[in-house]
């Protein structure tokens, strides 16, 4: 195994609360803490009776995305999307799991939630990336 062989990395698995059962409009942690070069599993969980959206330009385009997998209730994955994302929309009660890799330092204060009116509620975080 070469050095830097990310097909051979355990992911650093982080779990994202979006919303609550009691419809809180935040995200918990609404601060992320990532290394560049290190594989992650973003897991997205949505336990809220609406859906809600992950969103952060700056961080999209500082990591190399190598799929997001969406998982049925069971737990056992159903879908994979692979590229460029964006955004990711959980609906209520479900879970997302982006796997990515960080390639480019920053930090990024425009996380948020783009449903209306959710921003402004507060579901608003900041991704650093180191």
């Amino acid at each position: 195994q070469g050095k830097g062989d990310l097909t051979k990395q355990q992911p650093i698995e982080l779990r994202i609360q979006l919303g609550s059962k009691e419809d809180a409009l935040r995200f918990s942690p609404d601060t992320i803490q990532l290394e560049t070069g290190k594989l992650y599993r973003l897991i997205l969980n949505n336990p809220s009776p609406q859906k809600h959206y992950f969103s952060s330009d700056g961080m999209s385009q500082a990591v190399f995305t190598r799929k997001v997998q969406i998982n049925g209730r069971d737990g056992k994955p159903v879908a994979e999307v692979k590229g460029h994302i964006r955004e990711i929309e959980v609906y209520p009660n479900g879970t997302a799991e982006w796997w990515f890799v960080p390639i480019k330092a920053g930090e990024f204060n425009d996380l948020k939630c783009t449903i209306s009116g959710h921003t402004e509620g507060g579901m608003v975080g900041k991704v650093v990336i180191r």
